[in-house]
């Protein structure tokens, strides 16, 4: 791991390595899953330029594409912070609702003049055209002191609805599954591997996540957030790494190990088989990048044939449409290039075609 992220930090095919193994880690995860998604469906997809329906399959691999391109981008610390993982599961709204109400709330008890020892309002002042009663005084300032109570209490009862979870329905969750509490006992698990060698930490917490499984419907967001957890902790600087694509590499009946010791070896190893393919990856495209580099020579200097190999090399595969958008040419001007490089055609199709550097 520590090679790969080496000569990535390094490689002038870095940003196409990286776009390249976003798609195929997506399509690992499902896989391991036992849903079979192609790499040419999930980037006609991402590109909007769908040839049939979306399946239900190809939408989840899509999510996870887009989970892992915003953990890339984003700050090292900021996947496993509290902000990062509200995101990551779509509670970012809510969130942010929770914060709001927060300092509403906040604001309201200034401006109502909360003491800060009683917590009651101060009595109004009577005003100067009125003739002082004290018994006036003090029943105006009761009512002052009830009203300033009932406000604080519907204010407080606001922040305590948007500290809530939102009404799921029965039909599509467990009520009775607490995402909060099972993730808070998840990264509780994660605290106390601040001490140890990072691989390991890692395996433990995506062996403490497959055991725990905090979120219903997003299983596959651990090994996300343990590719990040490499990432913030040094191992994996200039990459996010690909462990579903390690795991992939696992044998089916090594995956299912009965005892934890012999679990965390097959986790331990899935990083390591996702470091050398992530290795054997980059070789190979960087040769490929270098060969059609030799057919550039002599080309004018507003040719679009250098953008096309940079932009074939971050995706598995390009359309004659998805060319001529990015390099902003005609279709038949796109399939030209296509044919100057000489870029091999994937999909066998007559119609609909896709060229890529596999």
């Amino acid at each position: 791991m520590a090679r790969l992220d080496e000569r990535l930090a390094k490689s002038p095919i870095q940003q196409g390595w990286i776009a390249r193994t976003h798609f195929a880690d997506a399509a690992a995860c499902l896989w391991l899953e036992g849903e079979l998604v192609h790499l040419d469906d999930l980037v006609l997809h991402d590109a909007s330029m769908d040839i049939r329906a979306p399946t239900h399959e190809l939408t989840r691999a899509h999510a996870v594409l887009r989970a892992r391109r915003r953990i890339a981008e984003a700050k090292p610390g900021w996947t496993l912070s509290a902000a990062g993982l509200a995101s990551l599961r779509g509670r970012e709204g809510h969130a942010r609702e929770e914060k709001t109400s927060e300092l509403n709330l906040s604001a309201d008890d200034e401006s109502l003049g909360v003491d800060d020892e009683d917590g009651e309002a101060d009595a109004a002042e009577p005003t100067s055209l009125v003739p002082a009663d004290d018994r006036m005084a003090e029943m105006f300032a009761a009512v002052d002191a009830a009203i300033a109570q009932a406000d604080r209490t519907l204010a407080g009862e606001t922040a305590t609805r948007a500290r809530h979870a939102p009404e799921r329905d029965a039909l599509l969750y467990d009520l009775d599954w607490d995402e909060d509490e099972r993730l808070a006992e998840w990264r509780a698990i994660l605290d106390r591997t601040c001490g140890l060698p990072p691989t390991l930490a890692v395996a433990i917490a995506t062996e403490a996540w497959s055991a725990i499984e905090p979120l219903q419907h997003t299983p596959w967001l651990g090994r996300l957030l343990a590719a990040a957890l490499l990432r913030e902790r040094g191992k994996a600087r200039a990459h996010l790494p690909c462990l579903h694509e390690g795991m992939k590499a696992i044998p089916r009946e090594r995956r299912r190990q009965g005892d934890a010791a012999g679990r965390l070896v097959v986790q331990l190893e899935a990083i390591t088989a996702a470091a050398e393919a992530g290795l054997k990856d980059h070789d190979r495209w960087l040769t490929a990048r270098t060969l059609l580099t030799r057919k550039l020579k002599g080309r004018r200097s507003t040719s679009r044939l250098p953008a096309l190999v940079d932009y074939v090399l971050t995706r598995p595969v390009v359309s004659a449409a998805m060319i001529a958008e990015e390099l902003r040419i005609t279709p038949r001007a796109a399939q030209d290039l296509v044919g100057e490089l000489g870029l091999r055609e994937a999909t066998g199709r007559g119609r609909y075609r896709a060229w890529g550097v596999l």
